[in-house]
């Protein structure tokens, strides 16, 4: 019944409307975080819980011995949370992040400060981190293909420069900028 509310029903929903759309991201990875805010995501949690898989197999892929639930992917894992702090490293940004999924991505936008390009960057930046973190995931489960938090970094690098470039013809900047 409450996916048939709209975002007038859910005012909190409505507020973070803005946490999902970008102008430079694809509309399958902003559907990713819409699903993402709206706990909407097959995580095993999520999947336990309709009884699709069983209440043992819950466990986070990256074996950290925890029950995979989108605050845990996303934010605590002691793999996958630690993309966060070295984004905001490549980024020479300082913080700590909010244990609360739509308050982190507040939170990492405006880290950028008050000038709406830095925050569009920041927002693309973050889109792309829980973007990239879903599918190292989904590597792990289906594909037997794990990435190292380096590469992971590297993938936040490389996609954030193309999907720059892939809107602004004449853009200055190369991977190492």
């Amino acid at each position: 019944m409450d996916d048939l509310l709209t975002m007038q029903d859910q005012p909190h929903l409505h507020q973070n409307s803005e946490l999902i759309w970008h102008k430079q991201v694809s509309l399958n990875v902003s559907i990713f975080p819409w699903r993402l805010l709206r706990d909407r995501l097959p995580t095993k949690e999520n999947l336990a819980k309709r009884g699709i898989i069983s209440v043992d197999s819950r466990m986070c892929c990256a074996g950290c011995e925890h029950a995979e639930d989108l605050k845990h992917v996303f934010l605590i894992c002691p793999y996958y949370g630690a993309l966060w702090p070295l984004v905001r490293a490549w980024l020479r940004i300082e913080g700590v992040e909010s244990q609360v999924i739509s308050d982190h991505f507040s939170q990492f936008i405006y880290y950028a400060g008050v000038l709406k390009s830095r925050r569009s960057f920041f927002h693309l930046i973050s889109l792309l981190c829980v973007w990239i973190i879903w599918n190292d995931q989904n590597d792990r489960l289906f594909r037997n293909k794990q990435s190292s938090l380096p590469q992971l970094l590297d993938k936040v690098k490389s996609y954030s420069l193309w999907w720059l470039k892939a809107n602004n013809v004449i853009f200055g900047f190369g991977i190492h900028s």
